[in-house]
């Protein structure tokens, strides 16, 4: 959050030092020349979808699935990989999408992000079925999690999250990164607010902290290719998706080891799932708000490079969570659950 920051405080200190004859030419000359080189980002027309293809992970429910529909009603063609092609969110994905129509087609492809033999398979049917201007995305959008104290969760738990979350993105990336690359085109990543701060969800935290950073290295590697990185930071949307479930208290407990049930009383168990299933309730249903800033991502002449759709609340909590000195942070949470 400082670099938005560094260049205010930056032309704030020259003010201070330099005094008010310098500090119009400061603010004042930087200004005119902006104006005078055009002052607005460009206004280039928006990518024509005819004739591309989008990949996408993750559709079998959720922003996967909504964003399928959307692309598709749009004019890509659209591969929409789910995990259970026969099931019940893919085949209703199939029936909206002939009943809108669209100008592209629709592709079901089964995928586990967390195969190889899965992401090879798939890419063979994408390269089969490509319209005349290629693959021109990826959406890594598939993603799972799970919350708890943190020795509350084994250890298949945490590389089941790793692997999905993460690893299954960069599984993707370097699979289709060849076809992207080849039309030019975009790789969307779904992180989350929660790659900034955590509250007992540290085992989904991590994940998106580090797709942060994929991201990160990704996007100035591929400058030098016109291929464009952009990552998807989510505030709280579980009204609309089935990555975390409300769970009843009993069966948190019921899940715990004996060791753990003789550490953590079933009180604070019980304290612990209200608080979660609390949040959770509060979640936007407003899917359209993360599909929309996804779509100006894979559409927009000049993409940027983070979309944080959240509200002011989860805003001003992400700036606070990266500007805090973690000792007060960690006094403050702590407060919360004794």
């Amino acid at each position: 959050m400082w670099r938005w920051l560094g260049f205010p405080l930056l032309l704030l200190f020259l003010c201070w030092c330099l005094g008010p004859l310098c500090t119009t030419l400061v603010l004042v000359v930087p200004a005119l020349v902006w104006l005078a080189l055009g002052g607005r980002r460009r206004t280039e027309p928006p990518v024509d979808p005819r004739g591309r293809a989008v990949f996408i992970t993750g559709c079998d429910t959720g922003f996967g699935n909504l964003l399928a529909r959307r692309l598709h009603g749009l004019g890509f063609s659209v591969f929409a990989a789910c995990l259970f092609p026969e099931g019940p969110g893919a085949l209703e994905l199939q029936t909206a999408t002939k009943e809108t129509g669209g100008a592209g087609e629709l592709h079901l492809v089964k995928l586990d992000v967390c195969s190889d033999s899965d992401v090879a398979q798939a890419k063979q049917l994408v390269q089969s079925r490509l319209p005349e201007k290629g693959l021109w995305a990826l959406v890594n959008n598939a993603g799972i999690s799970a919350w708890g104290e943190t020795e509350w969760l084994p250890i298949e738990k945490y590389k089941q999250v790793a692997d999905v979350n993460l690893l299954g993105s960069i599984r993707t990336t370097l699979a289709f990164l060849p076809l992207i690359r080849k039309s030019k085109g975009r790789i969307v990543f779904m992180s989350s607010t929660n790659a900034f701060m955590t509250a007992k969800n540290g085992i989904y935290c991590m994940t998106k902290a580090a797709i942060e950073k994929f991201c990160d290295s990704l996007r100035l590697d591929m400058k030098r290719f016109a291929v464009q990185v952009s990552i998807i930071e989510p505030g709280n949307y579980s009204q609309v998706t089935n990555i975390q479930l409300q769970k009843p208290a009993e069966a948190i407990w019921n899940g715990l080891s004996e060791e753990m049930k003789e550490i953590y009383s079933k009180e604070y168990v019980k304290e612990l799932t209200d608080f979660v299933n609390a949040k959770l309730r509060e979640g936007s249903d407003k899917a359209h708000e993360v599909i929309d800033a996804i779509v100006e991502a894979l559409t927009s002449a000049t993409p940027r490079a983070r979309y944080m759709v959240a509200t002011v609340k989860e805003k001003i909590l992400v700036f606070i969570f990266n500007i805090c000195p973690t000792s007060w942070l960690d006094a403050l949470l702590s407060l919360q659950f004794k």
